[in-house]
């Protein structure tokens, strides 16, 4: 559930061919590809906008990522880390106070209005691709993990549903910021729910 992709280092003199070294950053690529699917789809993403986004030439496209199939997955894992670390960053920092922060930053006025990229795959392409369903499941799993360590321990056993209502409402809260509903009304939504959710 990423707000703000940051590279991830990765080389960029592998070699597409003898003698062919690479004359872009991938991990710049797959930020632009990623941004390029998030905003589209996939099914609305031609390779056109791909390589136009990217900055490649057909060939350099095909030649490195295969297909638009086998790029929008790694743009998925791409996303998925990003998005990971980032609200980990968020719960490590706020300490006794990582639940309210996570939820807090779900709301931030300044945060991407697209939703979650792979909730928004889930939804369109999970019928028809198990890939896809499969990479969406773990995402959740770890945010679930995520939630999980910030949770009270003191009833171990209701820990991990208590972890899943919250992942709920973040993918509720992602899902009203993509369909416009203002910041202000998802801030009050979350502090109600605060009410309802223990820690």
């Amino acid at each position: 559930m990423s707000e703000t992709a940051t590279p991830i280092s990765t080389s960029n003199s592998k070699a597409i061919g003898p003698g062919r070294p690479r004359c872009f950053d991938e991990s710049e690529a797959l930020a632009a590809a990623m941004n390029v699917f998030w905003k589209n789809g996939f099914e609305a993403t031609s390779v056109y906008d791909l390589t136009q986004a990217m900055g490649l030439s057909r060939s350099s496209f095909y030649a490195t990522f295969e297909s638009k199939q086998a790029l929008f997955r790694r743009a998925l894992q791409y996303y998925s880390k990003n998005g990971l670390r980032g609200l980990r960053e968020v719960a490590e920092q706020a300490g006794e106070g990582a639940l309210e922060a996570m939820m807090m930053a779900l709301s931030d006025p300044g945060g991407s209005p697209k939703g979650c990229l792979l909730i928004n795959c889930i939804t369109e392409l999970a019928p028809h691709d198990e890939k896809v369903a499969e990479m969406g499941r773990h995402h959740l799993d770890c945010i679930e993990d995520i939630f999980a360590r910030a949770i009270d321990p003191a009833d171990p056993e209701s820990v991990r549903d208590r972890a899943r209502a919250y992942t709920s409402l973040a993918i509720g809260t992602l899902t009203l910021r993509k369909s416009g509903v203002s910041p202000e009304t998802i801030r009050r939504t979350l502090e109600q729910a605060r009410f309802v959710l223990p820690e």
